[in-house]
Formats: structure tokens, sequence, C-alpha cells
């Protein structure tokens, strides 16, 4: 077998994996004042944040084509490659898993696996980064989906928004959660479940959001007997990022920490200032 690891721009890929032989990335596009931009290749992440403060509209984002998604499967395939593990950002927020299902016997020769992270960003990068180092390790195609699907299951995410209205106008929250969030003025504290970003908590200051999603995180350490990789995730948001990232170093000193960004996919959906912890078992 010579595997193949796929995923989309989405991902937050750490600088470790980046540029690894046997990785590929499928930029998603973002469309701001209607003109599209795959993202992390005709648009940064702080190109975006920068256009998000200036656009006349509301920027929204787009699946890959599929013609290009075939293409580059084609490309893997010429490559030598026979197997492919397709992981992608959570159902709940594209589509774009479910669509992979209808192409992936499209290539003879070719086995594709369109993979649900059922989550994006820091932790679907893990997942990847996982892939890459159990096929590095020799190990079988079972082993390695087995490795990313307990990542996968262990996984954990808590986000707060400055405005709900950022996911309620792209569609991936109900609107009734901002009416309650806008009439309390609270921070709500969302959550990933069955991969679609739902309200968890609602809170009164941003403050008190960030010190129960630290008691929340504490509470699956404390039920988990397996190390745990920890994540601090912003949009936009560093200041507040490397506050949460000395406190957490502190509190966890043993652990292993990782900071990243949303990119402008997430970003459009989450908008600016937003920042998640989470949690995962290594």
């Amino acid at each position: 077998m010579k595997l193949a690891i796929v995923t989309d721009s989405s991902a937050y890929l750490s600088e470790r994996i980046k540029d690894h032989k046997n990785l590929f990335v499928i930029p998603i596009p973002v469309i701001i004042d209607g003109k599209p931009y795959d993202e992390g290749i005709d648009i940064t992440y702080e190109d975006f944040y920068r256009r998000l403060n200036e656009t006349k509209e509301f920027p929204t984002t787009s699946q890959p084509a599929l013609g290009e998604v075939i293409e580059i499967y084609k490309k893997i395939k010429n490559l030598g490659y026979d197997t492919i593990i397709s992981i992608h950002l959570s159902e709940g927020i594209s589509g774009f898993v479910r669509i992979l299902e209808s192409i992936k016997d499209e290539i003879d020769g070719l086995t594709v696996i369109p993979y649900d992270s059922t989550i994006t960003s820091v932790p679907m990068g893990y997942m990847v980064e996982k892939a890459l180092e159990l096929n590095d390790q020799n190990k079988t195609l079972p082993e390695i989906l087995a490795g990313v699907d307990h990542i996968r299951d262990t996984t954990n995410a808590y986000i707060i928004v400055d405005d709900l209205n950022n996911l309620v106008r792209g569609g991936r929250l109900t609107n009734g959660a901002a009416i309650i969030g806008g009439l309390l003025k609270i921070k709500p504290i969302l959550t990933f479940t069955n991969g679609k970003i739902v309200l968890a908590e609602k809170i009164r200051s941003l403050k008190k959001a960030l010190q129960r999603t630290e008691e929340i995180i504490e509470n699956h350490r404390q039920a988990s007997n397996e190390e745990l990789r920890i994540y601090v995730i912003h949009a936009n948001n560093p200041d507040l990022a490397k506050q949460e990232l000395e406190k957490l170093k502190i509190k966890y000193p043993e652990a292993t920490i990782e900071v990243g960004t949303f990119g402008p996919v997430i970003g459009t959906h989450l908008g600016e200032k937003a920042i998640a912890l989470g949690v995962s078992s290594m």
C-alpha cells in the first residue's frame, strides 16, 4: 500500500507536517464581495481578517469544485499512490465529505476513504498528523484509521464567539440561540455535538466564559487516564490566546499544548476574536 493523506485548507497544519511528501491539501473557496479566493492560496490568514473589517457584504464559503478534487486525486494516483485517506471538516459545517462519498470510486485503481473529522482547525490537523505518523511507521490501513478514530472520538472543543450573528447568517447555528444571546448580552460557549456547532452554555462575561471553559477542560482531564493534548485556537485574537496559553502551561506543565488559528473558512462563520479551548487524547 502506498498511502496519501488528503485534507482541506480548514485544517491547521503544524510546521512538523506541512511539507510532508504524503500530504496533499484541497483549498476551500471563500467569497468576499462576490469574488472567490482559495484559502491558503489566494488569501492569507492576515489578509482575510483585514478584509473582514472592510468588506461590504458578509463573506461566505463554498465547497471545492468536484472536478478539481477528482483532478487532485488523479494526480495523486499518477504519483504512484493506490490509497487515500481524505480527512475533512465536519459534515455539520460542510457537506463536502458526503459529496466525496459519491466520487470515491471514480478513479480505477485508487481506493479513496472519505473521513469526517467531526471538527476542524487544530484538532483536525492533529488527526492528519497522526495518520502521517502511523503511515511512516508502516502501520496497516486499519491501524491508521483506528489511530485517527481514537483522536476524533476523544476530542472535545469549546468556542467563545464575540458575535453569534456570524454563525446565524452562515446557517451554522439556530437563530433562536442568537436571539437569546442578544437579549441577555451573554458570551455563549459553543461546542461540537455530532459534528454540529451547538450552544452549550450561556455565560454573562468573557472572563467567566473562559473560566468555565477551563473548568470543562479540567473535567475532561480528570475523567481520562490517558495523556492529553490541549488546544488553544483563535480568530485573530493572539493576545487572548497567549494569556490562555500561559495559564494552561502553569496548570498543566507536562501537557502538550498547541496554539493555532481559525483560518478564513472557519473565521467566516465564527467571526473575528473567537477563541476556543480543546482537548483530545494523544
